[in-house]
């Protein structure tokens, strides 16, 4: 007799992830980007071709969302319309940085940075999304 043990899918396992847990997870990820754009921008600016000026703008916004998208997440029960507006607002981000890479990205590190936190930001909208149909 055999026995085999299967693991879950890790695509079921990241689609099971509650929505508070999401909004919390993006909240700190766009926070640590952030953070990381407006104290390493004169770094970032030479790796990644886009400028300094740009970068703290991009990361002041990106700590002032995350704080939005943390006091929803923290909220119970999570408010529907704002998580909502946080998957379009996500949704938004990764359109923008598409365009983005498509037109200024500046080297090719920061084209290829670009295009690949877009990627990041696109699955965690779509689990977000997911969960929000599931609640």
């Amino acid at each position: 007799m055999t026995t085999s043990i299967t693991s879950p899918n890790p695509s079921t396992r990241l689609r099971s992830l509650s929505l508070p847990l999401l909004l919390q997870l993006d909240a700190a990820v766009t926070g640590a980007n952030g953070a990381a754009y407006l104290l390493g921008a004169s770094l970032l600016d030479d790796v990644l071709g886009i400028g300094a000026s740009t970068l703290r703008a991009t990361g002041g916004f990106l700590v002032v969302y995350a704080v939005l998208v943390a006091a929803v997440g923290l909220r119970r029960p999570v408010p529907r319309p704002a998580a909502w507006a946080v998957v379009a607002t996500n949704a938004a981000w990764v359109a923008a940085s598409l365009v983005f890479a498509a037109t200024e990205a500046g080297t090719a590190t920061g084209t290829v940075w670009t295009v690949v936190q877009a990627a990041v930001v696109a699955v965690v909208a779509g689990l977000q999304w997911d969960a929000l149909r599931r609640s």
